[in-house]
């Protein structure tokens, strides 16, 4: 299992504009997602075994989160014609099954990936108030078979200080899991 990182996107990047299909076949675009005090945008999908790790506890931190006013997505990338696993309606079936409560849109371009130069999956990206991107990371340091326990640690502490407004200080670590699958291509000029 070979493992992509995060490309580290810019800090202070405003988010790229999307306008995407839920899995109920709803429009969900990056401004009616505007007023919030910050936007996770979280590149995702169904079969990825580092997805499939923190998928439980991902969902409770975005329903404890989403409480608490951050607006989240969750983003879909991959190829579906290879990777039918990731298609929309069991895209639907996963929401329901894990319990993810935030939209999860399908990407069928993948326009929307090279936009945020999403590498991986799971890739997440949070934006301030202003739609501008303060954290770009991974979701904790637990990885399938290495012991540690999922906790969200490193995005809640983004988070928490997001919402506390304080400018985030320390390292960033990238995520890691598998790459997004590309369409034959149509991989994106940022991997070289």
């Amino acid at each position: 299992m070979s493992l992509t990182p995060s490309t580290m996107l810019a800090l202070g990047t405003r988010a790229p504009d999307f306008v995407l299909n839920d899995t109920e076949g709803n429009a969900v675009s990056r401004d009616s997602l505007r007023g919030a005090p910050g936007l996770l945008v979280i590149f995702l999908c169904n079969h990825c075994p580092y997805v499939v790790h923190i998928r439980e506890p991902l969902a409770a931190f975005a329903n404890e989160y989403a409480q608490r006013g951050l607006a989240i997505v969750g983003i879909n990338s991959n190829d579906v014609a290879n990777y039918p696993a990731d298609a929309p309606d069991r895209m639907a079936e996963e929401r329901k099954n894990v319990g993810y409560t935030f939209p999860y849109l399908f990407d069928e371009s993948q326009e929307v990936a090279k936009d945020y130069q999403a590498a991986c999956t799971p890739d997440f990206f949070l934006f301030d108030a202003d739609q501008k991107l303060v954290y770009r990371g991974q979701f904790d340091d637990s990885r399938p078979n290495n012991g540690k326990p999922v906790s969200g640690a490193d995005l809640r502490r983004a988070t928490d200080t997001l919402f506390a407004g304080q400018t985030l200080t320390g390292e960033q670590r990238p995520s890691v899991g598998c790459n997004i699958k590309w369409k034959p291509g149509n991989e994106p000029s940022y991997f070289g």
